[in-house]
């Protein structure tokens, strides 16, 4: 049973446990349904689950955003901007590092043997002619890009690590203010015009970056332009609420009329069928474009919004089991995809529904990653430290 505290923030731990499980079954889902790219290629496919991916991409990702730059703010002002950021380099940087040398290069190792039409080769001149692009590039090259030298899933953790970079800089140069709980309440209007401004910003930016299009800002930061402007303004809506204290002052009732408005969306999304398509178009100048960006936009500010009341007024308790979880999140977001990736070949034989492989595949993921970081990352010295 959990133990209630009042004004204590473990709902934040709570909500950060809800949401890496989400990762991780999106993520299992990848190698079973339509669209994009991942390391492992399955040839059945479930089609509800692209509907699934659209709703995740629309808040998932700009709430962990949200979450993590929640508690910088107090961070910052008790190490001052030089050590704050030196532990952050440490911490993040590290294994980002470490994850872009190794892990990564080993997953489109395996992919290219076994989904890409070329001769068999070993790790070595693949890492150093395919991975890094030292060699020629290969006829027919079947991508995603050339060279295959990407951060992956790990595009997260270098966005924490840029912001956090830009955050340090301009406290250092700015005049020297405390951290200040002011308990204001956020207005209305403003979410509006926020949606407003974000909606806008993400149309102009999909004329020319449509959805699942990747490149390198200023040629290393790994971004998906078209869901950037999410990402950057809740990264800085979540240093405005530590400073005025908005998680603790959002009223519940408010609170619980975005998160219906959030499910009812959820549930067009889900259930609107065809009709939908001429509203949901990844990029362009046209309608379809504006339309998505809008609906995006709404149910991300109305999803972060509730759910962050409801975890507040229903979730806001710790017992041994969530204390565990919740420190073991960063980790898990590190080390999870090849994780799956693991079942994903493990289950490439047997013969089950390609549904039972994803459902499998998820739990799996899960409670793998979760035991893998418990168990073995706080066992291995220095290692442990990270994260």
């Amino acid at each position: 049973m959990m133990k209630r505290e009042v004004n204590h923030l473990f709902f934040i731990d709570n909500l950060k446990i809800v949401l890496i499980m989400l990762v991780v079954v999106h993520h299992a889902g990848q190698a079973y349904g339509p669209g994009g790219w991942w390391y492992f290629q399955e040839q059945e496919r479930i089609d509800w689950l692209g509907k699934f991916f659209t709703v995740n991409a629309a808040f998932f990702m700009s709430l962990f955003f949200f979450l993590s730059a929640y508690f910088l703010p107090q961070s910052i002002e008790r190490k001052g901007p030089i050590r704050f950021l030196k532990e952050r380099v440490i911490r993040i940087g590290v294994p980002l590092l470490l994850g872009f040398l190794v892990m990564i290069p080993v997953l489109m190792y395996f992919y290219y043997i076994h989904f890409r039409n070329y001769e068999t080769i070993s790790f070595l001149p693949y890492y150093v002619n395919i991975f890094f692009g030292m060699g020629e590039m290969p006829l027919d090259w079947s991508g995603p890009a050339w060279p295959d030298m990407q951060f992956g899933h790990l595009w997260f953790l270098e966005h924490l690590l840029v912001y956090a970079v830009v955050l340090a800089i301009c406290t250092y140069f700015s005049p020297h203010k405390s951290v200040n709980q002011s308990c204001e309440n956020i207005k209305m209007n403003q979410v509006y015009l926020s949606i407003l401004g974000v909606t806008l910003a993400t149309f102009i930016i999909r004329i020319w970056y449509p959805i699942d299009y990747w490149t390198g800002v200023l040629g290393f930061i790994q971004t998906e332009p078209a869901h950037l402007p999410q990402y950057v303004s809740f990264f800085a809506l979540g240093i405005m609420a530590s400073s005025r204290n908005w998680l603790l002052t959002l009223n519940t009732k408010i609170g619980f009329i975005w998160l219906a408005i959030g499910i009812v969306l959820v549930l067009i999304l889900y259930f609107g069928g065809n009709a939908l398509y001429p509203f949901l178009i990844k990029g362009g100048a046209n309608f379809g474009s504006l339309s998505r960006s809008f609906i995006e936009t709404l149910l991300c500010f109305s999803l972060v919004i509730g759910l962050v009341v409801l975890f507040r007024e229903k979730l806001n308790g710790v017992n041994r089991l969530s204390k565990t979880l919740s420190s073991n999140v960063f980790v898990v977001y590190f080390i999870h995809v090849p994780v799956l990736v693991f079942l994903q070949y493990m289950f490439t034989n047997i013969q089950v529904s390609v549904l039972m492989k994803f459902l499998c595949t998820a739990f799996l993921g899960i409670v793998l990653s979760f035991f893998i970081s418990h168990f073995v990352w706080r066992k291995i010295p220095y290692i442990k430290k990270l994260m």
